[in-house]
Protein backbone atom coordinates (compact mmCIF):
# COMPACT_ATOMS: atom_id res chain seq x y z
CA UNK A 1 0.00 0.00 0.00
CA UNK A 2 1.24 3.36 -1.06
CA UNK A 3 1.67 6.07 1.98
CA UNK A 4 -1.73 7.54 1.56
CA UNK A 5 -4.46 4.70 0.94
CA UNK A 6 -5.97 5.55 -2.63
CA UNK A 7 -9.64 5.95 -2.38
CA UNK A 8 -12.86 5.61 -5.12
CA UNK A 9 -15.47 8.10 -4.19
CA UNK A 10 -18.60 6.33 -5.59
CA UNK A 11 -21.77 8.57 -6.17
CA UNK A 12 -20.46 12.82 -6.52
CA UNK A 13 -23.81 14.50 -6.49
CA UNK A 14 -25.32 16.61 -3.78
CA UNK A 15 -23.23 15.30 -1.01
CA UNK A 16 -20.64 13.36 -2.60
CA UNK A 17 -18.87 16.51 -4.11
CA UNK A 18 -17.91 17.45 -1.00
CA UNK A 19 -16.50 14.13 -0.04
CA UNK A 20 -14.18 14.32 -3.63
CA UNK A 21 -13.16 17.94 -2.70
CA UNK A 22 -11.90 16.47 0.87
CA UNK A 23 -10.15 13.10 -0.60
CA UNK A 24 -8.51 15.04 -3.32
CA UNK A 25 -7.29 17.74 -0.64
CA UNK A 26 -5.86 14.98 1.16
CA UNK A 27 -4.06 13.31 -2.00
CA UNK A 28 -5.99 10.35 -2.15
CA UNK A 29 -8.58 10.34 -4.24
CA UNK A 30 -7.74 8.21 -6.88
CA UNK A 31 -11.11 7.32 -9.02
CA UNK A 32 -14.36 9.42 -9.37
CA UNK A 33 -17.36 6.81 -10.19
CA UNK A 34 -20.60 8.06 -10.91
CA UNK A 35 -23.95 6.91 -13.13
CA UNK A 36 -24.72 10.71 -14.42
CA UNK A 37 -22.60 11.17 -17.13
CA UNK A 38 -22.96 15.38 -16.66
CA UNK A 39 -21.41 15.16 -13.04
CA UNK A 40 -18.89 12.94 -14.28
CA UNK A 41 -17.72 14.88 -16.59
CA UNK A 42 -17.65 18.06 -14.49
CA UNK A 43 -15.58 16.46 -12.44
CA UNK A 44 -13.55 15.46 -14.80
CA UNK A 45 -12.64 19.07 -15.68
CA UNK A 46 -12.00 20.02 -12.28
CA UNK A 47 -9.89 16.72 -11.18
CA UNK A 48 -7.80 15.76 -14.60
CA UNK A 49 -5.18 13.70 -12.92
CA UNK A 50 -8.31 11.61 -11.29
CA UNK A 51 -9.69 8.51 -13.10
CA UNK A 52 -13.20 8.33 -13.78
CA UNK A 53 -15.84 5.85 -14.82
CA UNK A 54 -19.52 5.14 -14.45
CA UNK A 55 -18.92 1.53 -13.85
CA UNK A 56 -18.79 0.57 -10.11
CA UNK A 57 -17.84 -3.24 -11.22
CA UNK A 58 -14.39 -1.35 -12.76
CA UNK A 59 -14.01 0.22 -9.10
CA UNK A 60 -14.20 -3.06 -7.26
CA UNK A 61 -11.69 -4.64 -9.74
CA UNK A 62 -8.95 -2.19 -9.58
CA UNK A 63 -5.85 -3.22 -7.26
CA UNK A 64 -4.85 0.81 -6.96
CA UNK A 65 -7.85 1.65 -4.88
CA UNK A 66 -8.27 0.30 -1.63
CA UNK A 67 -11.17 2.22 -0.46
CA UNK A 68 -14.36 3.22 -1.50
CA UNK A 69 -16.51 5.79 -0.12
CA UNK A 70 -19.78 5.80 -0.83
CA UNK A 71 -22.30 8.86 -1.35
CA UNK A 72 -25.23 7.69 -3.15
CA UNK A 73 -28.96 7.62 -2.27
CA UNK A 74 -29.54 5.68 0.41
CA UNK A 75 -31.64 2.86 -1.13
CA UNK A 76 -28.35 1.88 -2.66
CA UNK A 77 -25.85 2.29 -0.06
CA UNK A 78 -26.51 -1.48 1.68
CA UNK A 79 -26.18 -3.08 -1.92
CA UNK A 80 -23.00 -1.15 -3.00
CA UNK A 81 -21.11 -1.54 0.47
CA UNK A 82 -21.64 -5.40 0.61
CA UNK A 83 -20.10 -5.54 -2.95
CA UNK A 84 -17.34 -3.71 -2.26
CA UNK A 85 -16.55 -5.62 0.93
CA UNK A 86 -17.02 -9.25 -0.73
CA UNK A 87 -14.37 -7.15 -2.92
CA UNK A 88 -11.94 -6.82 -0.23
CA UNK A 89 -11.92 -3.56 -0.35
CA UNK A 90 -12.36 -0.71 2.83
CA UNK A 91 -15.66 0.81 3.04
CA UNK A 92 -16.81 4.38 3.98
CA UNK A 93 -20.47 4.32 3.21
CA UNK A 94 -22.24 7.52 4.21
CA UNK A 95 -25.27 7.86 6.91
CA UNK A 96 -27.56 6.18 7.03
CA UNK A 97 -25.73 2.53 6.36
CA UNK A 98 -28.82 0.69 4.99
CA UNK A 99 -32.44 1.23 5.21
CA UNK A 100 -32.80 -2.41 7.43
CA UNK A 101 -31.12 -3.21 10.56
CA UNK A 102 -30.60 -6.91 9.64
CA UNK A 103 -28.80 -5.41 6.34
CA UNK A 104 -26.40 -3.42 8.74
CA UNK A 105 -25.50 -6.30 10.73
CA UNK A 106 -25.25 -8.09 7.35
CA UNK A 107 -22.16 -5.33 6.75
CA UNK A 108 -20.91 -5.21 10.16
CA UNK A 109 -20.42 -9.21 9.83
CA UNK A 110 -18.78 -9.02 6.39
CA UNK A 111 -16.58 -6.27 7.83
CA UNK A 112 -15.51 -8.76 10.43
CA UNK A 113 -15.09 -12.18 8.19
CA UNK A 114 -13.18 -9.98 5.14
CA UNK A 115 -10.78 -7.63 8.28
CA UNK A 116 -11.92 -4.80 6.81
CA UNK A 117 -12.70 -0.96 7.86
CA UNK A 118 -16.29 -0.14 7.78
CA UNK A 119 -16.96 3.70 8.66
CA UNK A 120 -20.19 5.04 8.55
CA UNK A 121 -20.60 8.84 7.90
CA UNK A 122 -21.71 10.46 11.01
CA UNK A 123 -19.95 13.63 10.47
CA UNK A 124 -21.21 15.50 13.46
CA UNK A 125 -18.94 13.22 15.85
CA UNK A 126 -15.93 15.11 13.99
CA UNK A 127 -17.08 18.33 14.13
CA UNK A 128 -14.25 20.16 16.90
CA UNK A 129 -17.84 21.81 18.70
CA UNK A 130 -19.36 18.29 19.71
CA UNK A 131 -15.97 17.00 20.57
CA UNK A 132 -15.63 19.75 23.15
CA UNK A 133 -19.16 19.41 24.29
CA UNK A 134 -18.61 15.62 24.94
CA UNK A 135 -14.69 16.77 26.91
CA UNK A 136 -17.54 18.99 28.67
CA UNK A 137 -19.87 15.72 29.61
CA UNK A 138 -17.12 13.31 30.72
CA UNK A 139 -15.03 16.11 33.00
CA UNK A 140 -18.38 16.72 35.00
CA UNK A 141 -18.72 20.71 33.90
CA UNK A 142 -22.27 20.27 33.16
CA UNK A 143 -23.10 18.23 35.78
CA UNK A 144 -25.78 15.23 35.78
CA UNK A 145 -27.33 15.39 32.52
CA UNK A 146 -31.30 15.83 32.59
CA UNK A 147 -32.33 16.12 28.94
CA UNK A 148 -31.12 16.36 25.35
CA UNK A 149 -32.84 18.08 22.41
CA UNK A 150 -31.90 18.99 18.85
CA UNK A 151 -33.45 20.84 15.76
CA UNK A 152 -32.38 20.23 12.41
CA UNK A 153 -34.39 21.80 10.66
CA UNK A 154 -34.51 23.42 7.01
CA UNK A 155 -36.00 24.30 3.44
CA UNK A 156 -34.19 22.79 0.65
CA UNK A 157 -33.08 19.31 -0.76
CA UNK A 158 -36.15 17.26 -0.12
CA UNK A 159 -35.99 13.40 -0.95
CA UNK A 160 -38.68 11.10 -1.93
CA UNK A 161 -36.68 7.88 -1.62
CA UNK A 162 -36.35 8.65 2.32
CA UNK A 163 -38.41 10.02 4.45
CA UNK A 164 -37.01 12.86 7.13
CA UNK A 165 -36.37 10.71 9.98
CA UNK A 166 -34.29 8.69 7.87
CA UNK A 167 -32.54 11.60 6.17
CA UNK A 168 -32.07 13.74 9.08
CA UNK A 169 -31.98 12.62 12.05
CA UNK A 170 -29.52 9.87 11.98
CA UNK A 171 -26.97 12.72 12.62
CA UNK A 172 -28.38 13.66 15.81
CA UNK A 173 -29.14 10.12 17.21
CA UNK A 174 -25.79 9.08 16.65
CA UNK A 175 -24.77 12.26 18.27
CA UNK A 176 -27.07 11.66 21.32
CA UNK A 177 -26.04 8.21 21.78
CA UNK A 178 -21.77 9.15 21.96
CA UNK A 179 -22.22 12.24 24.17
CA UNK A 180 -24.29 9.93 26.74
CA UNK A 181 -22.32 6.92 26.12
CA UNK A 182 -26.30 5.28 26.75
CA UNK A 183 -28.34 3.44 24.83
CA UNK A 184 -32.71 4.11 24.56
CA UNK A 185 -34.67 1.84 26.33
CA UNK A 186 -38.00 3.30 24.34
CA UNK A 187 -38.20 5.49 21.30
CA UNK A 188 -41.32 7.20 20.31
CA UNK A 189 -41.61 9.26 16.83
CA UNK A 190 -44.55 11.33 15.22
CA UNK A 191 -44.87 12.79 11.99
CA UNK A 192 -47.07 14.78 9.27
CA UNK A 193 -47.13 14.08 5.44
CA UNK A 194 -47.48 16.85 3.54
CA UNK A 195 -45.74 17.08 0.20
CA UNK A 196 -46.18 13.13 -0.48
CA UNK A 197 -48.44 11.20 1.21
CA UNK A 198 -46.16 8.09 2.15
CA UNK A 199 -43.17 10.08 2.81
CA UNK A 200 -43.35 11.86 6.44
CA UNK A 201 -41.73 15.39 5.97
CA UNK A 202 -41.37 16.21 9.94
CA UNK A 203 -41.33 14.20 12.79
CA UNK A 204 -40.93 14.55 16.36
CA UNK A 205 -39.31 11.93 18.50
CA UNK A 206 -38.61 10.67 22.06
CA UNK A 207 -35.70 8.52 23.31
CA UNK A 208 -36.06 7.64 26.63
CA UNK A 209 -32.58 6.48 28.53
CA UNK A 210 -32.85 3.78 31.69
CA UNK A 211 -30.84 6.57 33.33
CA UNK A 212 -33.85 9.02 33.55
CA UNK A 213 -32.52 11.18 30.86
CA UNK A 214 -34.53 12.28 28.08
CA UNK A 215 -33.58 12.60 24.21
CA UNK A 216 -35.85 15.02 21.66
CA UNK A 217 -35.40 15.08 17.90
CA UNK A 218 -37.32 17.37 15.64
CA UNK A 219 -36.37 17.47 12.24
CA UNK A 220 -38.23 18.98 8.87
CA UNK A 221 -37.51 19.63 5.67
CA UNK A 222 -40.46 21.74 5.91
CA UNK A 223 -39.16 24.55 7.64
CA UNK A 224 -38.65 28.73 6.93
CA UNK A 225 -34.92 29.03 7.89
CA UNK A 226 -31.91 26.54 8.64
CA UNK A 227 -31.68 25.34 12.37
CA UNK A 228 -29.15 23.36 13.50
CA UNK A 229 -29.35 23.29 17.11
CA UNK A 230 -27.91 20.81 20.14
CA UNK A 231 -29.15 21.69 23.83
CA UNK A 232 -27.36 19.32 26.39
CA UNK A 233 -28.89 20.45 29.77
CA UNK A 234 -27.00 19.92 32.74
CA UNK A 235 -27.66 20.42 36.70
CA UNK A 236 -24.93 22.52 36.53
CA UNK A 237 -24.85 24.01 33.23
CA UNK A 238 -26.39 24.58 29.72
CA UNK A 239 -25.11 24.19 27.19
CA UNK A 240 -25.94 25.03 23.25
CA UNK A 241 -24.43 23.39 19.99
CA UNK A 242 -25.58 25.99 16.93
CA UNK A 243 -23.81 24.63 13.81
CA UNK A 244 -25.38 27.41 11.83
CA UNK A 245 -24.48 30.57 14.24
CA UNK A 246 -21.24 31.78 12.00
CA UNK A 247 -19.50 32.91 15.32
CA UNK A 248 -19.36 31.31 18.78
CA UNK A 249 -20.94 27.97 17.81
CA UNK A 250 -20.90 26.26 21.59
CA UNK A 251 -22.29 28.48 24.55
CA UNK A 252 -22.92 27.20 27.80
CA UNK A 253 -24.96 28.91 30.30
CA UNK A 254 -24.83 28.22 33.76
CA UNK A 255 -28.28 29.09 34.78
CA UNK A 256 -29.25 27.36 38.50
CA UNK A 257 -32.93 26.27 39.76
CA UNK A 258 -33.15 27.19 43.22
CA UNK A 259 -35.65 26.47 45.31
CA UNK A 260 -37.25 29.11 47.53
CA UNK A 261 -40.56 28.68 49.58
CA UNK A 262 -40.59 25.12 48.24
CA UNK A 263 -40.84 26.13 44.47
CA UNK A 264 -38.30 26.35 41.95
CA UNK A 265 -37.04 29.40 40.58
CA UNK A 266 -34.69 29.76 37.92
CA UNK A 267 -31.26 31.97 38.32
CA UNK A 268 -30.30 33.14 34.92
CA UNK A 269 -26.43 33.78 34.32
CA UNK A 270 -24.47 35.53 30.95
CA UNK A 271 -23.71 33.56 28.06
CA UNK A 272 -20.13 31.90 27.87
CA UNK A 273 -19.22 31.62 24.46
CA UNK A 274 -16.52 28.66 24.50
CA UNK A 275 -13.97 28.43 21.85
CA UNK A 276 -13.49 25.80 19.80
CA UNK A 277 -11.19 24.76 16.80
CA UNK A 278 -12.35 26.24 13.01
CA UNK A 279 -11.03 23.03 11.30
CA UNK A 280 -14.27 21.47 8.73
CA UNK A 281 -15.15 18.52 10.13
CA UNK A 282 -15.75 16.47 6.85
CA UNK A 283 -12.30 17.00 6.23
CA UNK A 284 -11.33 15.83 10.01
CA UNK A 285 -14.15 12.69 8.84
CA UNK A 286 -11.70 12.09 5.55
CA UNK A 287 -8.79 11.94 7.54
CA UNK A 288 -10.12 9.49 10.19
CA UNK A 289 -10.86 7.27 7.84
CA UNK A 290 -7.60 7.77 5.97
CA UNK A 291 -5.84 6.77 9.19
CA UNK A 292 -8.07 3.67 10.17
CA UNK A 293 -7.39 2.40 6.85
CA UNK A 294 -3.56 2.73 7.49
CA UNK A 295 -3.28 1.82 11.13
CA UNK A 296 -6.20 -0.63 10.44
CA UNK A 297 -8.00 0.57 13.83
CA UNK A 298 -11.55 0.53 14.17
CA UNK A 299 -13.00 4.37 13.45
CA UNK A 300 -14.93 6.54 15.39
CA UNK A 301 -18.03 5.56 13.62
CA UNK A 302 -17.26 2.29 12.99
CA UNK A 303 -19.82 -0.23 11.65
CA UNK A 304 -20.98 -1.04 15.08
CA UNK A 305 -21.82 2.59 15.89
CA UNK A 306 -23.62 2.43 12.59
CA UNK A 307 -25.67 -0.47 13.16
CA UNK A 308 -26.45 1.24 16.85
CA UNK A 309 -27.96 4.22 15.20
CA UNK A 310 -29.93 2.17 12.68
CA UNK A 311 -31.42 0.31 15.29
CA UNK A 312 -32.72 3.27 16.83
CA UNK A 313 -33.78 4.03 13.05
CA UNK A 314 -35.71 1.63 12.72
CA UNK A 315 -37.24 1.45 16.16
CA UNK A 316 -38.31 5.16 15.36
CA UNK A 317 -40.11 4.39 12.09
CA UNK A 318 -42.07 1.10 13.52
CA UNK A 319 -43.38 4.05 16.43
CA UNK A 320 -43.78 6.42 13.49
CA UNK A 321 -46.42 3.42 11.71
CA UNK A 322 -47.58 3.32 15.09
CA UNK A 323 -48.96 6.72 15.07
CA UNK A 324 -46.46 7.49 17.79
CA UNK A 325 -46.58 4.10 20.19
CA UNK A 326 -43.92 3.35 22.32
CA UNK A 327 -41.58 1.35 20.90
CA UNK A 328 -38.97 -0.95 23.12
CA UNK A 329 -35.54 -1.98 21.97
CA UNK A 330 -32.42 -3.17 22.81
CA UNK A 331 -28.55 -2.66 21.69
CA UNK A 332 -28.42 -5.56 19.98
CA UNK A 333 -25.74 -3.56 18.14
CA UNK A 334 -23.75 -2.92 21.58
CA UNK A 335 -20.17 -3.81 22.30
CA UNK A 336 -22.15 -6.70 24.29
CA UNK A 337 -22.12 -8.87 21.23
CA UNK A 338 -25.93 -10.35 21.23
CA UNK A 339 -27.80 -10.35 18.71
CA UNK A 340 -31.51 -9.89 18.74
CA UNK A 341 -33.51 -10.31 15.85
CA UNK A 342 -35.86 -7.08 14.69
CA UNK A 343 -39.24 -8.57 15.39
CA UNK A 344 -38.12 -10.10 18.87
CA UNK A 345 -38.60 -7.47 22.16
CA UNK A 346 -36.33 -7.38 24.91
CA UNK A 347 -38.23 -5.51 27.93
CA UNK A 348 -35.23 -3.82 30.45
CA UNK A 349 -33.84 -4.30 32.34
CA UNK A 350 -32.29 -7.41 31.07
CA UNK A 351 -28.95 -9.04 30.96
CA UNK A 352 -28.01 -10.67 28.16
CA UNK A 353 -24.62 -12.39 27.26
CA UNK A 354 -22.12 -12.00 24.75
CA UNK A 355 -22.54 -14.76 21.45
CA UNK A 356 -26.37 -15.52 22.42
CA UNK A 357 -29.08 -15.20 19.81
CA UNK A 358 -32.72 -14.16 20.02
CA UNK A 359 -34.63 -15.04 16.85
CA UNK A 360 -37.81 -14.14 15.43
CA UNK A 361 -40.92 -13.29 17.58
CA UNK A 362 -39.52 -13.80 21.03
CA UNK A 363 -39.62 -11.73 23.74
CA UNK A 364 -38.02 -11.91 26.97
CA UNK A 365 -39.83 -9.98 30.25
CA UNK A 366 -37.59 -7.68 32.44
CA UNK A 367 -35.40 -9.29 35.42
CA UNK A 368 -34.74 -11.38 33.50
CA UNK A 369 -30.37 -12.80 32.82
CA UNK A 370 -29.61 -15.26 29.99
CA UNK A 371 -26.30 -16.10 29.46
CA UNK A 372 -23.36 -16.29 26.99
CA UNK A 373 -23.64 -18.27 23.55
CA UNK A 374 -27.24 -19.13 24.17
CA UNK A 375 -29.56 -19.72 21.13
CA UNK A 376 -33.25 -18.42 21.48
CA UNK A 377 -35.40 -20.36 18.49
CA UNK A 378 -38.34 -18.24 17.23
CA UNK A 379 -41.82 -17.35 19.61
CA UNK A 380 -39.92 -18.10 22.55
CA UNK A 381 -41.19 -16.16 25.95
CA UNK A 382 -38.62 -15.97 28.60
CA UNK A 383 -39.27 -14.43 32.18
CA UNK A 384 -40.23 -12.43 33.86
CA UNK A 385 -36.87 -12.83 36.51
CA UNK A 386 -35.75 -15.87 34.44
CA UNK A 387 -32.44 -16.87 35.21
CA UNK A 388 -31.00 -18.79 32.20
CA UNK A 389 -27.31 -20.28 31.82
CA UNK A 390 -24.41 -20.05 29.46
CA UNK A 391 -24.96 -22.19 25.87
CA UNK A 392 -28.22 -22.81 26.37
CA UNK A 393 -30.54 -23.86 23.46
CA UNK A 394 -34.31 -23.04 23.40
CA UNK A 395 -36.04 -24.52 20.45
CA UNK A 396 -38.92 -22.77 18.94
CA UNK A 397 -42.68 -22.37 20.89
CA UNK A 398 -41.28 -22.80 24.29
CA UNK A 399 -41.95 -20.50 27.41
CA UNK A 400 -39.41 -20.30 30.09
CA UNK A 401 -41.92 -19.21 32.96
CA UNK A 402 -40.88 -17.17 36.00
CA UNK A 403 -39.86 -19.72 38.35
CA UNK A 404 -37.93 -21.74 36.09
CA UNK A 405 -33.86 -22.07 35.97
CA UNK A 406 -32.12 -23.39 33.40
CA UNK A 407 -28.26 -24.14 34.15
CA UNK A 408 -26.05 -24.02 31.56
CA UNK A 409 -26.13 -25.92 28.70
CA UNK A 410 -29.24 -26.82 28.76
CA UNK A 411 -31.13 -27.73 25.76
CA UNK A 412 -35.35 -27.46 25.48
CA UNK A 413 -36.30 -29.37 22.60
CA UNK A 414 -39.49 -27.93 20.25
CA UNK A 415 -42.86 -27.12 22.18
CA UNK A 416 -41.83 -28.53 25.44
CA UNK A 417 -43.78 -27.02 28.39
CA UNK A 418 -42.72 -25.79 31.59
CA UNK A 419 -45.69 -24.80 34.24
CA UNK A 420 -45.13 -22.95 37.40
CA UNK A 421 -48.70 -23.45 39.36
CA UNK A 422 -49.92 -27.01 40.14
CA UNK A 423 -53.64 -25.55 40.55
CA UNK A 424 -53.60 -22.86 38.35
CA UNK A 425 -57.18 -20.76 38.16
CA UNK A 426 -57.95 -18.11 35.78
CA UNK A 427 -59.80 -16.19 38.03
CA UNK A 428 -57.81 -16.71 41.13
CA UNK A 429 -54.04 -14.87 41.27
CA UNK A 430 -51.95 -17.49 42.10
CA UNK A 431 -48.08 -16.01 41.10
CA UNK A 432 -47.50 -16.27 45.02
CA UNK A 433 -48.11 -19.74 44.69
CA UNK A 434 -45.09 -20.66 42.34
CA UNK A 435 -43.13 -23.86 42.46
CA UNK A 436 -39.63 -23.79 41.63
CA UNK A 437 -38.58 -25.73 38.69
CA UNK A 438 -34.76 -26.30 38.48
CA UNK A 439 -32.97 -27.88 35.27
CA UNK A 440 -29.32 -28.85 35.91
CA UNK A 441 -26.51 -28.46 33.83
CA UNK A 442 -26.69 -30.19 30.40
CA UNK A 443 -30.11 -31.62 30.59
CA UNK A 444 -31.89 -32.26 27.83
CA UNK A 445 -35.85 -32.30 27.22
CA UNK A 446 -37.38 -33.42 24.19
CA UNK A 447 -40.01 -32.16 22.12
CA UNK A 448 -43.29 -31.61 23.61
CA UNK A 449 -42.48 -32.91 27.15
CA UNK A 450 -44.16 -31.00 29.88
CA UNK A 451 -42.31 -30.50 32.84
CA UNK A 452 -45.02 -30.07 36.25
CA UNK A 453 -43.48 -27.52 38.72
CA UNK A 454 -41.54 -28.29 41.74
CA UNK A 455 -39.33 -30.73 40.59
CA UNK A 456 -35.25 -30.87 39.51
CA UNK A 457 -33.72 -32.28 36.23
CA UNK A 458 -30.68 -33.48 36.68
CA UNK A 459 -27.24 -32.86 35.62
CA UNK A 460 -26.66 -34.35 31.92
CA UNK A 461 -30.25 -36.14 32.28
CA UNK A 462 -32.91 -36.89 29.09
CA UNK A 463 -36.23 -36.41 28.88
CA UNK A 464 -37.58 -37.85 26.22
CA UNK A 465 -40.23 -36.38 23.76
CA UNK A 466 -43.20 -36.38 25.09
CA UNK A 467 -43.25 -37.41 28.29
CA UNK A 468 -44.80 -35.73 31.17
CA UNK A 469 -42.38 -35.01 34.39
CA UNK A 470 -44.24 -35.36 37.80
CA UNK A 471 -41.07 -36.01 40.17
CA UNK A 472 -37.67 -35.42 40.22
CA UNK A 473 -34.92 -37.03 37.47
CA UNK A 474 -31.62 -38.35 38.54
CA UNK A 475 -28.91 -37.25 37.84
CA UNK A 476 -27.92 -39.11 33.74
CA UNK A 477 -31.21 -40.16 33.72
CA UNK A 478 -33.22 -41.36 30.78
CA UNK A 479 -36.86 -41.17 31.24
CA UNK A 480 -40.19 -41.56 29.08
CA UNK A 481 -43.43 -41.95 29.09
CA UNK A 482 -46.40 -40.39 31.06
CA UNK A 483 -46.12 -40.09 34.02
CA UNK A 484 -42.27 -40.22 33.01
CA UNK A 485 -40.32 -43.42 34.37
CA UNK A 486 -36.23 -43.81 34.56
CA UNK A 487 -35.68 -46.46 32.14
CA UNK A 488 -31.92 -45.73 31.37
CA UNK A 489 -28.93 -43.87 31.80
CA UNK A 490 -27.51 -41.63 29.44
CA UNK A 491 -23.58 -40.30 28.57
CA UNK A 492 -22.68 -36.78 29.50
CA UNK A 493 -22.20 -37.10 25.54
CA UNK A 494 -26.19 -38.09 25.03
CA UNK A 495 -25.29 -41.58 23.89
CA UNK A 496 -27.51 -44.40 26.47
CA UNK A 497 -25.37 -46.14 28.69
CA UNK A 498 -25.12 -50.20 29.73
CA UNK A 499 -23.81 -51.09 33.27
CA UNK A 500 -22.11 -54.51 33.42
CA UNK A 501 -23.06 -54.56 37.30
CA UNK A 502 -21.91 -51.21 38.96
CA UNK A 503 -19.81 -49.33 36.03
CA UNK A 504 -20.71 -48.91 32.71
CA UNK A 505 -18.23 -47.29 29.71
CA UNK A 506 -19.49 -45.14 26.94
CA UNK A 507 -19.45 -46.69 23.62
CA UNK A 508 -19.10 -43.18 22.18
CA UNK A 509 -16.74 -41.41 23.63
CA UNK A 510 -15.40 -43.51 26.30
CA UNK A 511 -16.29 -41.99 29.92
CA UNK A 512 -16.76 -44.38 32.28
CA UNK A 513 -19.58 -44.09 35.55
CA UNK A 514 -20.35 -45.67 38.48
CA UNK A 515 -24.17 -46.31 39.78
CA UNK A 516 -25.02 -47.43 43.23
CA UNK A 517 -28.86 -47.22 43.08
CA UNK A 518 -30.47 -44.47 41.23
CA UNK A 519 -27.08 -42.55 41.96
CA UNK A 520 -24.86 -42.26 38.72
CA UNK A 521 -21.81 -40.36 38.83
CA UNK A 522 -18.84 -40.18 36.34
CA UNK A 523 -15.14 -41.65 37.81
CA UNK A 524 -12.17 -41.00 36.45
Amino acid sequence: MTTVPRVAVVGAGYWGQNLVRNFHSLGALECICDSDEVSLAKHSKAYPNVSATNDFDRVLINDAIHAVVIATPAATHYSLAKKALEANKDVFVEKPMALRRDQGAELVELAAKHQRILMVGHVLQYHPAVRKLKELIDNGDLGKIQYVYSNRLNIGKIRTEENILWSFAPHDISVILMLLEEFPTTVCAQGGNYLHHNVPDVTMTTLSFASGVRGHIFVSWLHPYKDQRLVVVGDRKMVVFDDAAPTDKLVAYAHQVEWIHRKPVAKKAEAEPIAVAADEPLKLECQHFLESIATRKPPLTDGREGLAVLSVLEACQKSLDRGGSPVPLVNAASSKGYFVHESAYIDEPCDIGDGTKIWHFSHVLKGSKIGKNCNIGQNVVIGPNVTVGDRVKIQNNVSVYQGVTLEDEVFCGPSMVFTNVNNPRSGIARMHELKPTLVKKGATIGANATIVCGHTIGTYSFIGAGAVVTKDVPDYALAVGNPARVVGWVCKCGVRLHFDGSDATCAACGAKYRKDGQCVRPIA
